[in-house]
Parts: C-alpha cells; sequence; structure tokens
C-alpha cells in the first residue's frame, strides 16, 4: 500500500520519456484514485521502472509505471483519463500509437 491514502489526490509523477511517457512533461500531475502500489522489493527482474514519485530529497518514493523489457507491455498506477490529470490523453494517444496493429 502506498505510504498516504491517496483515493482522489494528485501526486507529481516523474518519467523515464519513454513508451507512453514518450514527449510528457517532467514532471506532470496526475490523479490517484487508490492507495495500491508496487512494493519495490517484489519488482520482477523483467520489467523496469518507467514512472515515479519523488521523496522530497530526490529519491524515488513509490512505483507509478512499469514497462517489460522485451514484451510490447507497460502498465500505469494512476488515472490518466482523470479530468485532473495532466497530459490524460497524450498519454493514452501515446499507448494507442505504440500498441496500434
Amino acid at each position: 500500500h502506498a505510504n498516504d491514502i491517496m483515493h482522489g489526490k494528485l501526486s507529481k509523477i516523474h518519467h523515464k520519456n519513454t513508451g507512453v511517457f514518450t514527449g510528457l512533461s517532467n514532471p506532470y500531475t496526475a490523479t490517484r484514485y487508490h492507495s495500491l502500489v508496487i512494493e519495490k522489493g517484489t519488482l520482477p527482474a523483467c520489467l523496469e521502472v518507467t514512472a515515479w514519485t519523488e521523496k522530497d530529497n530526490g529519491e524515488i518514493d513509490e512505483i507509478m509505471g512499469v514497462r517489460h523489457k522485451t514484451l510490447s507491455v507497460e502498465g500505469v498506477q494512476f488515472h490518466p483519463e482523470s479530468i485532473l490529470s495532466e497530459h490524460g490523453h497524450d498519454l493514452l494517444r501515446n499507448f494507442i500509437n505504440q500498441h496500434s496493429v
């Protein structure tokens, strides 16, 4: 679980400017409607962290995006479709453009 309850709250999302995050401001604000997170110590070796929140000292706090290292699979831990999320349409457009057949 997240360090704090994040239902309907905003977070600054930092990212690697790859995959669905390509071309987005860094950081940008996204809306979270749950308090679930990936525990850093449980992340399998096949996944790489692509987005995160940061502590005040600049360290990664909570994982907000992951991408498979060899497969075309990625996910986010926030709601890009929310009206309060910046760049939500851009993120979804990136997903469609990268994963369209």
